[in-house]
């Protein structure tokens, strides 16, 4: 990971710190006080992506440090490490909420919560998805799968804002209407917030586990790549390419065929250029491994044994 794009990435991560600590604190104090168990359970989602966030942090951190002897590809897997730890937290924190609001509801609800809670519910719907916009369209710039994690993480509490806004609205218009039936409404929605967090937590753990594995781009994905090796000046033809993503960024393995009359040097600069116009080209493209062929000696080439070798041209491009 570049410094500059580590920088960006670390900001964006201490942003969802401050945020998600603020609204933490507004909607716990505030969901005490107006007796709402909806916004007491978003006060514990913003709360779990604090948490979250600073996994995020701990993750890019680690992505940022330098190949060594026993990670020579990097630590840019740590990113992907890290998305799992927020999916982690997500699960956890839904099952938590469910069970809240259930032993809420099984007991009834004797009053409705107090009217402000909605200025709190409003304030949050807001920042969140200002956070969302911010950290997914920053991640899908750097290619960051921790960032575009904790930003959908962002969404998934402007979900749980919104069940919060109908359970606490429901029940104060229950209040003012005579209908008590209707404070269940508040219980009710932190069941839905639970579901949701769940949902969420799921689908993370599954994309997060597939970005922790080296999967192999498809054939259609790399065709850009072999077209553009192909191009290469000395390159006769691309016998393989392999590009595999490795966290946030992908190492390519490519065997390739060059003139077999010219001299390992001359081989070597052209797997040399190989790599380094593929990684000026294609930013995500982390390192290129070039294996050199001799093309076949058969057409436009002779056999070295064949007498008429010389008569065929040797050198393409």
């Amino acid at each position: 990971m570049s410094d500059k794009r580590f920088e960006k990435a670390e900001f964006a991560a201490w942003v969802g710190i401050a945020g998600n600590l603020l609204l933490a604190l507004v909607k716990g104090i505030i969901g005490f006080m107006s007796n709402s168990k909806a916004l007491l359970a978003d006060a514990a989602h913003s709360a779990s992506d604090v948490a979250g966030s600073i996994a995020v942090l701990i993750g890019l951190r680690v992505a940022g440090l330098p190949p060594d002897e026993d990670h020579p590809y990097g630590h840019g897997k740590a990113e992907s490490i890290a998305s799992i730890v927020v999916a982690v937290i997500l699960l956890l924190v839904g099952i938590q909420i469910g069970i809240s609001s259930i032993k809420t509801l099984w007991h009834g609800a004797e009053a409705p919560p107090k009217a402000y809670a909605l200025v709190a519910i409003a304030l949050s719907l807001i920042v969140k998805e200002a956070m969302f916009q911010y950290k997914y369209r920053l991640g899908k710039k750097l290619k960051s799968q921790a960032l575009i994690t904790n930003a959908w993480e962002h969404r998934s509490d402007v979900y749980s804002s919104i069940a919060a806004l109908i359970g606490v609205l429901g029940a104060v218009l229950g209040e003012y209407a005579g209908w008590p039936l209707l404070y269940e409404l508040d219980p009710l929605a932190g069941i839905f917030v639970a579901l949701l967090v769940i949902r969420m937590g799921y689908n993370l753990v599954k994309e997060a586990a597939h970005a922790t594995m080296d999967h192999v781009l498809h054939h259609e994905d790399a065709s850009e790549l072999i077209e553009f090796v192909q191009s290469i000046k000395g390159v006769i033809s691309v016998d393989d390419l392999r590009a595999r993503e490795h966290g946030h960024y992908v190492i390519v393995d490519t065997k390739i065929s060059v003139n077999p009359r010219i001299s390992v040097l001359e081989g070597h600069d052209i797997a040399k250029s190989v790599k380094q116009q593929l990684m000026k080209k294609f930013t995500h493209v982390s390192d290129v491994f070039v294996h050199v062929n001799p093309y076949d000696p058969g057409y436009p080439y002779k056999n070295n044994m064949d007498e008429e070798a010389g008569a065929y041209p040797s050198v393409i491009h």
